[in-house]
């Protein structure tokens, strides 16, 4: 099995999809949220390094798709804030030896919707349509984190260069909280 993961970092909720790749068509694995209950940073750090780790031991990725980081220059702490989440997340990739690429916003929703500045609903809509899902996955960071595992796939990192016109999976369930 060739399996991309799609991480859309957060401090409270951290969201997650894990797509197979091996046969040319993707087929989404599983897609969920890790989500932080935690008052303090440290236990925060914590609950996402976990959460996340235990998707990694669970499927195997060969590869990580991160969210570039990117803040507006009025508000420089959210940066800061979410550098840790990003920092957690990269360490337990690093420990599980996954490689890791970041793609920015912009890239991934122009790929997958043909605009860079495409609503959350819109990216929810092209995920469904492209897998061929029942239901738009939920919440946002959901379809955040599978649209960077297929961005990645689209890049042709894995040896596959071409971008199907039809891609047809199945959502494998309700949404999976960890």
């Amino acid at each position: 099995m060739r399996a991309i993961l799609g991480i859309d970092p957060g401090l409270n909720t951290t969201g997650y999809g894990v797509i197979d790749v091996s046969t040319g068509k993707v087929r989404l694995l599983e897609a969920g949220i890790v989500k932080s209950r935690a008052k303090e940073l440290a236990l925060k750090i914590q609950e996402i390094y976990t959460g996340v780790r235990e998707v990694m031991e669970m499927f195997s990725p060969d590869v990580m798709a991160m969210e570039e980081l990117y803040t507006h220059y009025d508000r420089p702490t959210t940066a800061i804030l979410m550098g840790h989440a990003r920092g957690c997340i990269c360490l337990a990739a690093a420990q599980s030896g996954i490689e890791v690429v970041s793609y920015g916003a912009t890239k991934v929703k122009k790929l997958l919707t043909g605009s860079g500045r495409a609503t959350k609903d819109q990216v929810q809509r092209a995920i469904k349509l492209e897998l061929g899902l029942d239901q738009y996955p939920d919440p946002p960071d959901v379809a955040d984190a599978i649209a960077l595992a297929l961005c990645h796939r689209y890049h042709g990192r894995l040896g596959v260069k071409d971008i199907p016109k039809v891609l047809k999976g199945n959502f494998p369930g309700d949404t999976v909280l960890r």
